[in-house]
């Protein structure tokens, strides 16, 4: 399962919007059943009943897709993730576009990254799920996943077996070992989707927040921009925020992975849920990574990516990207920014 940042939502009250005429109205919903994590959905509308039934419809994509890419569940009628991976070395199994579509981005993000984004890591990942949910039940009988179970695992993780026939569509692993989890893409990349499909019917202004994924469709009224600001990963307060808050223009996403949630302790150490794949141990470059970029699902899958790399080869990677902006927080405390992050930054002084 992929990393969850809590974001707080910063936003602005309206203001210099003078005159008679009937100014949309400011409405709001949170689900809390949707990928293991708070959906909260802002926007403005004409009327309570206009964003009600866009908020039906971004409920019903969400919960669709949350249900396609779910690798624990089997639905009635659907053939998901979960399916995929019970047919592993069995036989290829037929799947929705959304699945083809997602897999194939996670295999050309796995050579973009140069590996550190692997969704045929399930069975590492696995192991480590396993002994988060045994610590949560029992905190005394927390345990570190065993690093010679970790190894045997790790030989089951090779991407080019994840076989996609896009004419047939279909998906198979050839491996009966290997299993799929997209945590590292899956959230950002149905973000995207269902915020394109509102888009296309008609919601000009929102603000769509799942996790730590935000996505903003247009801007707020009176041309002001939707604002995210990132929590602080260094204070034990929860959801406390960082000084640092992000603007948003249309169409762009910013994601962020944090150390902070989806961690279990065993002997005082802290072992969050970001695997790098390489050490195939939580991740320990940074405590927060944030990326801007027009693509929720790339975004989420360059938060991991760079969670997982040293500080200046994430830097030399974010550069070589066309659009993607990154923000660091460092251990140290340390924050780093790309080139071009400071336009979209807005310093937090409440």
């Amino acid at each position: 399962m992929r990393r969850i940042l809590c974001v707080l939502l910063a936003l602005a009250m309206l203001t210099g919007l003078g005159g008679c005429a009937r100014q949309p109205q400011r409405q709001s919903v949170t689900w809390f059943d949707l990928f293991d994590t708070v959906t909260i959905l802002l926007g403005y509308t004409d009327t309570e009943a206009a964003f009600s039934e866009q908020a039906a419809a971004v409920y019903q994509d969400l919960e669709h897709y949350h249900r396609l890419f779910d690798i624990y569940n089997t639905y009635e009628g659907m053939n998901n993730l979960k399916t995929i991976n019970d047919n592993a070395g069995v036989a290829p199994v037929e799947v929705e576009q959304p699945v083809i579509d997602l897999i194939l981005l996670a295999k050309r993000l796995y050579e973009q990254t140069d590996g550190q984004v692997n969704i045929a890591m399930g069975s590492v990942l696995e192991l480590w799920h396993d002994a988060r949910e045994a610590a949560e039940a029992d905190p005394s009988a927390a345990y570190v996943p065993n690093e010679q179970a970790l190894r045997e695992a790790a030989a089951h993780t090779d991407i080019s077996r994840v076989i996609v026939d896009e004419q047939a569509g279909t998906v198979f692993l050839e491996d009966p070992e290997m299993r799929l989890d997209v945590g590292s893409v899956g959230k950002g990349y149905a973000v995207e989707l269902a915020a394109r499909a509102a888009e296309e019917r008609g919601l000009t202004s929102a603000l769509l927040s799942v996790g730590g994924n935000l996505r903003a469709i247009g801007q707020k009224p009176g041309d002001q921009k939707w604002t995210g600001a990132i929590q602080d990963p260094w204070t034990q307060e929860p959801n406390a925020v960082s000084p640092y808050t992000v603007e948003l223009s249309d169409g762009i996403a910013l994601v962020t992975s944090g150390d902070y949630q989806r961690y279990f302790t065993v002997d005082g150490v802290r072992y969050h849920h970001i695997i790098d794949p390489d050490t195939l141990q939580p991740a320990a470059w940074a405590n927060a990574v944030s990326v801007l970029y027009p693509d929720s699902g790339v975004a989420d899958a360059l938060s991991t990516a760079l969670f997982n790399m040293p500080p200046e080869d994430g830097l030399a990677l974010i550069e070589s990207i066309d659009g993607a902006e990154a923000m660091w927080m460092l251990p140290s405390r340390e924050v780093i920014f790309s080139s071009g992050f400071a336009e979209s930054l807005r310093e937090n002084t409440e």
